[in-house]
């Protein structure tokens, strides 16, 4: 039976004026993992109103188990005003006290439980209110799962003493180069200028941050250039990612989409090269398409045929070295 992930987390509508469209970093997780055929159990909290229906609207069309789906009645789902400037700059604000915002921990409990996850997976936004705050405290002290923190700092909503309790949590974290940068901030003694793979310091630092939080990897996100993954046993690879496949369009829910892989190359036993290589090709090819996740859910079969083809070219002829 194949593994199960639960991920907690805000879904939202990212609201353009024109136009909405469902996004929520750990919704764009769930979706991606259950396009690539595992079984997702989304835990978070909407309003019985019009986004809240497209939200659910998504949960059908990826085939999302609803069982940590909660609804609020009288509560607003969650929503981001995004304002677009006229030399294409995105400018976000995210909507104070919204349905996400008061999960409750004995529905959040039984879904979980249900499931029984092998990985789970978190952020921080939907830490912002104590509600959703304490019902995901009691889950990470329930499971026996990986926990799997995606970072995801947010301007305006970046508070340290939710960060440094969610590293204490957290099994594996995955940072972009900005987060990483803020970390050496917060908790090391020297903070190298630049993300650079083959720096000493910048290995230095990420190992004794990863020490001082009990983390048994380190994961680093740098876009176009590739990502890094630090162990506790020692292990350092980095990968160089593929560049950009065709046009690009925008850049929305690319750390999402190499989550999703890094988590998929872990459950099916990849080795971390090939992990972080398909991981990166996947993330850059979301920026060929408008919004996080693509319309056309066949492309996961086919990047799974891919792969599965890359696998056994490399069991005949061996892999490259």
């Amino acid at each position: 039976m194949e593994h199960a992930v639960t991920v907690f987390g805000e879904a939202l509508v990212d609201d353009f004026s024109t136009r909405q469209v469902v996004g929520g970093a750990p919704f764009n997780l769930a979706r991606h993992l259950a396009g690539f055929g595992l079984p997702v159990t989304m835990i978070t909290r909407i309003g019985d109103d019009a986004n809240g229906r497209l939200i659910r609207d998504e949960f059908a069309r990826f085939g999302v188990r609803e069982g940590g789906l909660q609804i609020g009645a009288g509560e607003a789902t969650g929503s981001v005003h995004v304002e677009v400037g006229a030399d294409g700059s995105h400018r976000f604000t995210i909507v104070p006290d919204q349905a996400y915002d008061h999960i409750d921990g004995a529905q959040a409990l039984a879904a979980c439980q249900a499931t029984q996850p092998s990985i789970f997976c978190f952020g921080t936004l939907a830490q912002r209110d104590p509600r959703s705050r304490a019902a995901l405290h009691a889950l990470l002290e329930q499971t026996q799962a990986v926990r799997f923190l995606d970072l995801n700092l947010r301007a305006g909503f970046v508070d340290e003493a939710i960060v440094f309790d969610s590293l204490q949590q957290a099994d594996i974290v995955k940072v972009n180069e900005d987060e990483l940068q803020q970390l050496f901030k917060w908790y090391c003694h020297t903070c190298p200028d630049t993300v650079n793979m083959e720096c000493i310091s910048v290995d230095t630092e990420c190992r004794a941050m990863m020490h001082n939080f009990s983390l048994s990897a380190l994961v680093v996100t740098m876009g176009a250039r590739g990502a890094l993954y630090l162990s506790a046993d020692g292990a350092h690879v980095a990968d160089h990612g593929t560049g950009m496949q065709g046009t690009f369009v925008d850049s929305v829910g690319a750390g999402d989409a190499f989550n999703a892989v890094f988590l998929l190359g872990r459950l099916r036993g990849w080795t971390m090269e090939q992990t972080l290589a398909r991981a990166n090709a996947f993330a850059a090819s979301t920026c060929a398409h408008a919004g996080a996740v693509p319309q056309d859910l066949s492309c996961y079969g086919r990047w799974l045929e891919t792969w599965r083809q890359s696998a056994t070219t490399d069991e005949l002829f061996g892999a490259p070295g």
